[in-house]
């Protein structure tokens, strides 16, 4: 289980690491404890942590911690959380996120996904600027240049809400409020917003129906939710955060501690967003297989030997999946009247764009596709490739003037580039595994 785990706990408390490592384990979330910043960077540079939470039990207990912790583990990018005591939320610069010390641990597990995720989509970015030899601006500096973080707040007028407001606008953030879910997704529809911030009211159950409504559309799906309770109330927490919301402020949290939960929630959203965005611009760079926007046969192989390259030096596993259409007495007709090649074209953009940012897909022939995923499991690498099929599955392709549409299914095989495993062979090993579902996926 140690050599496992994705979460660094660091608290001088053992009943607090004892608690919180039992409760995380459960979810999934392999953690490890440690109670001095020198034992923990030392496990960082052994062993593929993702992610450090550090539980404070005093008042600036940790004033240099973070950047030991995160050399420690570079070239492997981490999100370094705060699970503070302070309540006067006097947080210092340079953490991703802070939490208060009651907070949920299903909460806690959708953090750190998150930024899991952001970090993982940072490194293709780096990575990227190898393959493609472009020298891009940082994100940093593209993230000055933007409009100002943009929040929703969606429900009744409540006395605290023009405290809120003032004090995101202070940090230059712009508040747009919808008194209504039916206007709420309105402006959800037409503008792009970082956060949304809902309020709770007497009853949070239109709340948590506008926070699982939001999850149910492709475009807002990843837009941050922080619930806001306004009086204690009876609710099951981990059921919030299955639905939908990513924070939940308690009616004893102060104005300082629900506006800096909810611009902190806006700024990796925007930062993931940014990095998604300059990713696909460059699907329009002269190396993409210019019918699909994909990486080309030549291209993917001399990123995918970056990529595993790069997990290496970072301790991050690194999984393929391919992607086959499979050979139906439909597809069969199709080809043979060319109108299989006209569909090819779409099928990849329609792969483009299911994949997340930080994922590679290319364009190995006419019939295969391959996806390569960072710090992802070959189980669920295959996964993903169950679930891109189904999608296209579902849409009906042209066969021609006077004949029925057809639909194009995929057959999925994935693998998980070993320690020293030449990533030509486990491109080959997911190939093999397409069309043999029983075969273990390793």
């Amino acid at each position: 289980m140690t050599l496992q785990a994705r979460l660094l706990l660091l608290s001088r408390d053992d009943a607090w690491l004892q608690a919180m490592g039992d409760e995380l384990d459960r979810l999934g979330l392999r953690t490890l404890s440690a109670t001095e910043v020198e034992a923990g960077c030392v496990a960082l540079s052994d062993m593929p942590i993702e992610a450090v939470i550090i539980h404070e039990t005093g008042s600036n207990e940790w004033p240099d911690a973070v950047s030991p912790l995160r050399a420690a583990a570079w070239p492997r990018r981490i999100p370094v959380i705060m699970m503070r005591n302070d309540d006067q939320h006097q947080v210092p610069d340079g953490w991703d996120m802070v939490l208060t010390r009651d907070a949920h641990p299903q909460q806690i597990l959708v953090s750190v996904e998150q930024l899991v995720r952001a970090c993982v989509a940072e490194e293709e970015y780096d990575t990227r600027q190898e393959t493609f030899n472009v020298d891009l601006q940082p994100l940093d500096v593209i993230l000055q240049n933007q409009e100002p973080l943009a929040v929703l707040s969606i429900g009744q007028p409540d006395p605290e809400y023009l405290a809120i407001t003032h004090s995101l606008r202070e940090q230059g953030v712009e508040v747009t409020a919808a008194l209504s879910s039916y206007s709420a997704f309105d402006y959800l529809h037409d503008r792009t917003f970082d956060a949304v911030l809902l309020w709770g009211g007497a009853q949070p159950a239109e709340s948590l129906s506008i926070a699982a409504g939001m999850r149910r559309n492709t475009r807002l799906y990843h837009t941050p939710v922080l619930l806001r309770l306004n009086r204690l109330i009876e609710l099951d927490v981990g059921d919030a955060f299955m639905r939908g919301v990513n924070d939940i402020a308690n009616p004893s949290a102060r104005v300082a501690e629900v506006t800096d939960r909810l611009v902190r929630l806006a700024r990796t959203h925007r930062r993931q967003l940014t990095i998604r965005k300059t990713l696909e611009a460059m699907r329009h760079n002269a190396q993409m297989d210019k019918g699909t926007g994909l990486f080309g046969r030549d291209l993917f192989a001399a990123h995918l030997a970056r990529l595993s390259k790069a997990a290496g030096a970072r301790h991050r596993t690194l999984s393929i999946c391919v992607l086959k259409i499979a050979e139906t007495p439909e597809v069969t007709r199709a080809r043979s009247r060319g109108m299989l090649d006209k569909a090819v074209p779409q099928i990849g953009s329609m792969v483009a764009r299911l994949v997340r940012a930080e994922d590679t897909a290319g364009r190995l022939s006419n019939d295969v596709f391959a996806i390569a995923l960072p710090a992802t499991s070959a189980i669920s690498a295959h996964n993903v490739g169950e679930r891109i099929s189904a999608v296209v599955s579902c849409t009906a392709f042209d066969s021609g003037q006077g004949k029925p549409p057809y639909v194009v299914e995929f057959i999925v095989g994935a693998a998980q580039i070993q320690p020293g495993e030449p990533a030509a062979e486990a491109l080959m090993r997911a190939a093999t595994k397409v069309g043999n579902p029983n075969r273990e996926a390793v």
